[in-house]
């Protein structure tokens, strides 16, 4: 199991913005409160973890090389995997936040998604540890 760590909070804060800026444009996209969109937030994060750990899965099955039938049916699965996951997130909002949240339909929950999975990226690769200036990198050949 994975350890929580400050870019899982990062993430949580991104994609509240992300959903907040959705709520603000697109009028098919409600919230009924600030704690509402957060713990929206949260669901999100969580639903998507297990959706990209199961494409990533099912990729790597895809991608071992097995003949036949295996690989058949990794294929099939990420097919449905990938419609799927925007209707999961769907479902999971509605019995979760019982009509507290509505995310529009299913292509305005894939646009939701691809913008949430770029703030992830965007954030992630702003935060990465970059050498900064008057940080001397060590010469290999030096010695």
């Amino acid at each position: 199991m994975k350890q929580l760590g400050p870019l899982d909070v990062v993430d949580v804060f991104a994609y509240t913005v992300v959903l907040g800026l959705f709520v603000q444009f697109f009028p098919a996209v409600i919230t009924e409160s600030f704690l509402i969109t957060l713990l929206t937030a949260v669901l999100l994060k969580v639903v998507l973890e297990a959706v990209v750990w199961a494409k990533t899965r099912l990729l790597q099955r895809l991608r071992s090389g097995q003949p036949g039938p295996r690989r058949a049916v990794s294929a099939a699965m990420l097919l449905l995997v990938l419609p799927g996951s925007k209707f999961l997130v769907l479902e999971l909002t509605a019995v979760v936040f019982r009509g507290s949240v509505h995310l529009g339909g299913f292509f305005l929950v894939t646009a939701l998604i691809v913008v949430l999975m770029l703030a992830r990226a965007g954030t992630r690769r702003f935060l990465e540890p970059r050498p900064g200036p008057g940080t001397a990198v060590a010469d290999p050949g030096e010695g």
